[in-house]
């Protein structure tokens, strides 16, 4: 059957294989090791022994083998125990039980079991690919010990150096070196004024854009203020407020307060296409132009109409006045 080739793929992924009736192969971790004499790097493995003592049937093996040959857990186990009693017939005939690529069994003095692991696999999969190489020791280099050495027993004489004559070319030198430093500088200058230049046009197109947005913008009143009744004439384009009764409220729902009169009606032609009943109101102490959704003489009717307005715009706010 191939007993052997089950128990080494178990061998991958568990420490404890134990053949039911025979005993147990364990495998114990063991970190990378160099070997002095030889110079040689042996990687990380697992180091396996055999315990004759555990021989509890404790399934793994030969669940794992019946799966692999698709047959039932009490037909395996029928023929582990075939082959283990053939394995024993072997070692009491004074044999070696030579398993592939797990190791040998005898039995020695006393029918004690001896068991030499093999070397040829590694059963520690975080060092699949690693095998073991020998590196040559490194010779290190004496030049330097044997340069110091050679300085202390030969004394070395140094020529003092010959200093050349000025003439008129030492200065064409310098001359060059001014006129390549000033040309650097007078380029440098250049590049700084039109990087200025151009970092002036781009603060002022972007305070350009940012004056227009404020103008575009629209500003509510956090805190309105109670003012008169005042009837506006305004143009064609502009609804004007209800005109209230002498010692009568008007409620407004204010949708805005803005800058120029221009976005004002821009927000009421805005407001009829959503609906609304949208007039203007005045300005604000603050001089900005207000814009209503609507008007309404009952505040009950106001207040009913603003909770539906602020469903879909929460800055809606209720102005008063008589």
């Amino acid at each position: 059957m191939g007993l052997e080739h089950y128990i080494k793929d178990l061998l991958y992924r568990y420490n404890c294989v134990v053949i039911p009736g025979f005993g147990a192969f364990l495998t114990q971790e063991k970190s990378a090791i160099i070997q002095d004499s030889t110079n040689t790097f042996y990687p990380p493995t697992k180091t396996v022994s055999f315990n004759q003592q555990l021989v509890s049937n404790d399934g793994l093996l030969v669940s794992y083998a019946a799966e692999a040959q698709k047959i039932s857990f009490e037909e395996m186990l029928k023929q582990v125990n075939e082959e283990v009693a053939q394995w024993q017939k072997k070692l009491n005939g004074g044999e070696h039980l030579r398993l592939s690529d797990i190791g040998s069994l005898w039995n020695g003095p006393e029918g004690k079991m001896q068991f030499q692991p093999a070397s040829s696999v590694n059963y520690l999969t975080s060092s699949f690919g690693m095998n073991s190489f020998v590196s040559s020791p490194i010779t290190r280099e004496t030049i330097k010990t044997e340069v110091s050495q050679m300085e202390e027993r030969i004394p070395i004489a140094f020529t003092p150096e010959k200093r050349e004559t000025l003439t008129v070319r030492p200065y064409l030198k310098y001359a060059a070196v001014v006129l390549v430093a000033l040309t650097a500088g007078f380029a440098g200058y250049k590049y700084y004024q039109t990087n200025e230049a151009n970092l002036q046009l781009a603060r002022e197109d972007a305070q350009e854009q940012v004056s227009k947005r404020i103008q575009e913008a629209t500003f509510f009143d956090t805190a309105p203020l109670e003012l008169p009744a005042i009837t506006l004439k305004t143009s064609k384009n502009i609804e004007e407020q209800p005109i209230a009764e002498k010692g009568q409220k008007v409620h407004h729902i204010i949708a805005g307060a803005f800058r120029y009169r221009t976005n004002a009606d821009r927000k009421i032609t805005q407001l009829k296409k959503q609906g609304y009943n949208p007039s203007y109101i005045g300005t604000n102490p603050f001089g900005l132009y207000m814009v209503a959704y609507d008007s309404y003489t009952d505040a009950d009717e106001a207040l009913n109409a603003l909770h539906q307005i602020k469903r879909t715009q929460k800055d809606a706010w209720l102005k008063s006045v008589k």
